[in-house]
């Protein structure tokens, strides 16, 4: 099965990178978003099987859009540690967190896997 992912950050050129490299690793990206707004609506038009949202969405709060996209499993992501995030992460509806320097195809399949 292909993970269908929506992938939210106010960084376009992570928004690239990232793509390309999810694409590459075997992952489908649904969509890409900057904003709140734009990620409920493009959750809404795309129907992903998880979303990876930046913690920090340039102002606005990557852990208040997880708490809006549920039903649809959402794993954090940021430049900095998960254990500056650990908190947070156990308190929202986050299925996990990844830091940049570790996202992958593979660290997506598994966090998305082992919560089935």
């Amino acid at each position: 099965m292909t993970l269908r992912c929506l992938l939210v950050d106010d960084n376009d050129h992570f928004l690239a990178a990232a793509c390309d490299l999810l694409v590459r690793e075997g992952l489908e990206v649904a969509g890409t978003a900057s904003d709140i707004a734009g990620a409920l609506g493009r959750a809404a038009e795309t129907g992903p099987d998880l979303a990876l949202v930046d913690v920090n969405l340039g102002g606005e709060s990557g852990f208040d859009l997880a708490r809006r996209l549920v039903p649809t499993p959402v794993i954090m992501i940021s430049t900095h540690s998960g254990d500056d995030y650990a908190d947070l992460v156990d308190e929202s509806p986050a299925i996990g967190f990844l830091a940049k320097t570790e996202l992958s195809g593979p660290a997506v399949r598994e966090m998305f896997s082992a919560r089935l």
